[in-house]
This record gives C-alpha cells, structure tokens and sequence, in this order.
C-alpha cells in the first residue's frame, strides 16, 4: 500500500516476532520497541565518548527527506560544514513539506515533539531544513512534475521552507534556522 497515494495508514502489531523463553512467538509492538530505543539511549550515554555527546554538544537538527539518493551526499555536506557527530537528524518526506502539510497532519506533531525533545536534552541551538530538488512527496502534493522547471520548484521549496521557518521562530524563538535545497548532485542552495 503506497501512504503517498491514500490516507489509509495500518497500525498494529507487526507481523515478526521473536521467540519468548516459555515458546510462543511475541508480537513486536510499539512499547516494546519503544522500550528497546529507550534502553540503547541510556546504554549508548554509558559509552566512553558518548556521555559528552548526550550531555548537549548537540548543535544542531537536521530535517531532511527519506530519499535514499541523498543520503550520503547529505552526511558528506554536514561534515564539510564541520558538523560531524554534532548533529541529530530527523527525517520525513518532503523535509519541510512533510512537517507541515494537510494529508499527515500527525507528521507535523511527532516533528514538533522531536524538535522540543532534542531542545531539552541535546541542547541543540540550531535547526537545519534540507528539502532536495526532484522530491516525490512535493510532486504528489502538488500533482505536477516541479523538477521541469527549476526557477518554480526552487521558490515551491522555498515557500514552504520560509513558513516552517516562521513556524520555528514562533515556537523556539532562541533557535537558529537554515534552510538548503540540495540538488540531486549533493549540491546545496542555501534559502534566503
């Protein structure tokens, strides 16, 4: 089932499992994976090294997109801006369309908890929108093919990138705000 093209979304217990010490199959439910990311946080603060990081050297937080073509020129890009392992990242599709848009308003509540979680407990004194051109959630959206013409994708991208901005500014006044738009060369524009 494809979100992008319906509302529908299943929730529930995921179809795997893993053995239980008395035989029978546990289903793989949300607390209990809830459970095992909280347990590898505290785990991982344990770490030599780690304790620094949790305890707010944390710059900044990245909004990127789940596009998989992009993802190792956007870790290469944030360590030539010299933020390798200063940074934490959360991605929806779209970036910035996907943390506000009407078809999965949710998306936009789970970034804005995001946004206060990393606030509170890594410090972060930035946030960093990465939209990227030829993004198939903007061309959902917008039912038009927006990398045709690149003057009108760039100013969709930057409209949008601009409100969640304000948005931002509104609800964390202290925190900084850049906005990029990556080109599928790993290139990035940076959004005035």
């Amino acid at each position: 089932m494809s979100l992008v093209g319906s509302h529908k979304v299943r929730v529930g217990i995921c179809q795997g499992g893993h053995p239980h010490p008395d035989g029978r199959r546990r289903a793989l439910d949300r607390r209990w994976l809830i459970g095992i990311g909280a347990a590898w946080v505290v785990a991982g603060t344990g770490l030599p090294g780690r304790r620094a990081l949790a305890a707010g050297s944390t710059e900044a937080l990245l909004l990127t997109c789940i596009d998989y073509r992009l993802t190792a020129a956007t870790t290469r890009y944030m360590a030539e801006q010299g933020l390798e392992r200063k940074y934490d990242q959360f991605i929806l599709a779209g970036a910035a369309l996907g943390a506000e848009n009407a078809k999965f308003p949710d998306w936009g509540r789970t970034f804005w908890e995001h946004v206060q979680l990393a606030t509170d407990l890594h410090h972060i004194r930035k946030i960093i929108v990465m939209d990227h051109r030829d993004c198939g959630f903007y061309k959902d959206i917008h039912g038009k093919d927006l990398a045709a013409d690149p003057k009108e994708e760039f100013e969709i991208h930057a409209v949008q990138m601009r409100r969640l901005r304000g948005d931002i500014a509104r609800q964390h006044p202290k925190l900084a705000v850049e906005l990029l738009l990556m080109g599928l060369d790993g290139k990035a524009e940076t959004v005035a």
